[in-house]
């Protein structure tokens, strides 16, 4: 009876996808813990290859530097290939990047191994994005874009309290080597289990969800051109450097740093603060993804959410040292707003073929991680200008100053993106 009923569960794609997504999801999980991780471990970073703040950005960044210049590549890729065969090499080559990262003995050998990661993590997303567009309506998109996302939160929150507690018992090293050898496995499980649209698993199709045929290199030509003539691209990837730019930079690398040196906690403590933002990316994201398919509204989300993002940032930079409940409730509300700046990706899509949506998707989802690319170290960058010459472990200790400077560059950032958000609202209302 049980064997029947998983039986027929298998052979309905409506029942099938969510395997498959469940397994691209884990690969997924782990770009985040990669991507996000350095926060936990940006002293004994510092230590271990003896960088400044500028360099500890740049290290960091490197991950975003190839994951920003692949996403066209990469629309391209999973448009031609398919988002099997991409994420599953992409996953591979991430996780071979990773236990390299854990046995380097050197900064450039750190650097080179940080590149490897971002290489193989680049191309993951989108062809989530891109598995999406062939198994789920197009009035689920936006709903399966916050979801997306929110599986990223949840790596967020992997990369916080859970990798920290893990680092104080067996070690950074130790503890990427076990994750890399881990994603392995899923890379083959993701090869293995995932297929393209519902008709190569050998099912029916999907109610309202055609077939989509692999795009002709001279479609891709056509389509890229189409996509980089919009101007709402542009306008769209602006606002996602400024804020997943930011999100990325404080979640990722400093907003650890900055809570253990500015109010004296360990790092344990310092990531249950950070590990808010975490939370808030796993509940926004697809929460406003489906009230904004419910109500058929995007712009308004996307406004709202820019001015509340900056007004949270402003806050830290012009105090400095509130209390620390309100720094959680700042990241919280951070992370949560991703979910209106989530509903970018499906206004972009709207707006060319379904055929090309990992073109068009990849095409902005580049700009948020080389905003995370350059902000790191521009942030860095500030608060090295400040720092009195304070060592504690290896680890260079910023004063509050160069803090709230950083604070004040990512409220900045958010000024930016409400003017993008403002112009996206007054052309949608045209």
């Amino acid at each position: 009876m049980a064997s029947n009923r998983l039986a027929r569960w298998w052979a309905e794609p409506t029942s099938r996808r969510w395997l498959l997504f469940g397994t691209l999801a884990a690969v997924f999980l782990s770009v985040n813990v990669y991507r996000l991780s350095t926060a936990v471990i940006a002293e004994p970073l510092m230590a271990a290859f003896d960088t400044t703040g500028a360099q500890l950005g740049t290290l960091h960044a490197t991950f975003f530097y190839v994951y920003a210049v692949m996403q066209i590549p990469t629309g391209i890729l999973v448009d031609r290939v398919g988002p099997r065969r991409t994420a599953a090499v992409g996953a591979l080559v991430m996780n071979v990047g990773a236990i390299w990262f854990a046995l380097a003995g050197s900064y450039p050998g750190a650097v080179g191994a940080r590149l490897l990661i971002g290489l193989g993590g680049s191309v993951i997303f989108v062809s989530m994005l891109r598995f999406c567009a062939s198994w789920f309506r197009a009035e689920e998109f936006a709903t399966m874009s916050g979801v997306c996302f929110a599986v990223g939160g949840l790596g967020g929150i992997l990369a916080t309290t859970p990798f920290a507690l893990a680092v104080d018992a067996a070690g950074w090293r130790e503890t990427l080597v076990a994750l890399g050898v881990l994603g392995l496995v899923v890379s083959a499980l993701t090869y293995t289990l995932v297929r393209d649209s519902p008709e190569r698993a050998g099912l029916p199709p999907i109610e309202g969800v055609p077939e989509q045929p692999k795009l002709t290199l001279a479609e891709v030509r056509t389509f890229t051109a189409r996509v980089l003539a919009d101007r709402s691209t542009w306008v769209v990837s602006i606002l996602l450097f400024c804020t997943g730019g930011v999100n990325l930079t404080l979640f990722g690398l400093w907003g650890i740093p900055y809570v253990v040196q500015t109010y004296d906690t360990t790092v344990t403590v310092a990531s249950l603060v950070t590990l808010l933002g975490g939370v808030g990316s796993v509940l926004g994201p697809p929460t406003i993804g489906w009230l904004s398919d419910r109500v058929d509204r995007r712009t308004e989300f996307i406004v709202g959410g820019c001015l509340l993002f900056t007004l949270a940032l402003a806050t830290i930079a012009l105090t400095g040292d509130p209390p620390l409940a309100v720094v959680g409730i700042v990241f919280f509300v951070n992370g949560a707003l991703l979910g209106t700046f989530v509903l970018t990706y499906p206004m972009v899509k709207e707006r060319h073929a379904s055929r090309a949506s990992g073109i068009s998707t990849g095409s902005v989802n580049g700009a948020s991680f080389l905003g995370a690319a350059l902000l790191p170290t521009v942030m860095g960058q500030a608060l090295d200008a400040y720092w009195t010459g304070e060592v504690v472990g290896g680890a260079r200790v910023y004063t509050a100053t160069g803090y709230r400077l950083a604070f004040a560059i990512a409220a900045l950032c958010g000024l930016i993106a409400v003017g993008c958000a403002l112009w996206l609202h007054r052309e949608e209302t045209r």
